[in-house]
């Protein structure tokens, strides 16, 4: 009895030119040999780009690259994850990554990513990780998975303990809320009606008070503290 095979509508979120005529080549690959059959439906390099193609694409899947620009860090994979939880998107995201750093493994699977694959490993584990998630199954290899787990402890076991030794005003917790939501210094000026030099010196407060340098560390460094949530 012939099997029908399952048709994976892929949406690949990757600002390097190579990396993606390389996704192609292993999704045409695996669709010659496998029961899936994956159907490229869009490219996107920014986060608006890959918003956009969501909304009008509707794809099963989306193979997202969590830094798409490191000089950017406002237009990045995270970014992406906030903007996907927004729209109440019900496909899968598989991370593809260079960086196996702890925060940003945790972070991406805490905005609701299935998957995460190291890019030195995209030959040996691509096609696994796929079908895993689709299986709507998690998949972390065992070094990423050791990643995760390690930051998830830390946060549980120490963020309460930590939190009482933060105080930060009712407008800074306000700006780092907006912070987290990926918003940019011109959407909290909108949002709080104040001004961009106003806002700027309210992350300076925040950044002294976490004892960080960029907006990525004040992220990663108030999830650890609890000072905010993903969870609105």
């Amino acid at each position: 009895m012939t099997t029908t095979a399952q048709i994976v509508s892929v949406l690949l979120v990757e600002d390097d030119s190579n990396f993606r005529r390389g996704l192609h080549t292993l999704l045409s690959f695996y669709s010659d040999d496998c029961y899936l059959q994956f159907k490229i439906v869009g490219e996107a390099t920014s986060c608006v780009q890959a918003v956009k193609l969501v909304v009008e694409q509707k794809p099963s899947l989306i193979l997202l690259d969590v830094k798409l620009d490191l000089k950017s860090p406002e237009d990045s994979g995270l970014k992406v994850l906030m903007d996907l939880k927004k729209l109440d998107y019900h496909g899968k995201v598989l991370i593809l990554s260079a960086h196996r750093e702890d925060e940003l493994v945790f972070r991406a699977m805490q905005l609701g990513a299935r998957g995460y694959v190291a890019k030195d490993r995209i030959g040996s584990q691509l096609y696994e990780a796929i079908s895993t998630v689709m299986n709507d199954e998690i998949f972390l290899p065992p070094d990423i998975a050791t990643s995760f787990f390690r930051i998830f402890h830390f946060y549980s076991g120490r963020s309460l303990q930590i939190h009482s030794t933060i105080h930060l005003t009712d407008r800074e917790q306000e700006v780092l809320n907006w912070l987290i939501k990926g918003a940019s210094n011109e959407d909290i000026s909108r949002y709080l009606h104040v001004t961009i030099a106003t806002v700027k010196a309210h992350l300076t407060s925040v950044f002294e008070k976490l004892g960080v340098a960029s907006r990525t560390q004040a992220i990663v460094r108030a999830l650890k503290l609890g000072l905010v949530s993903t969870d609105e």
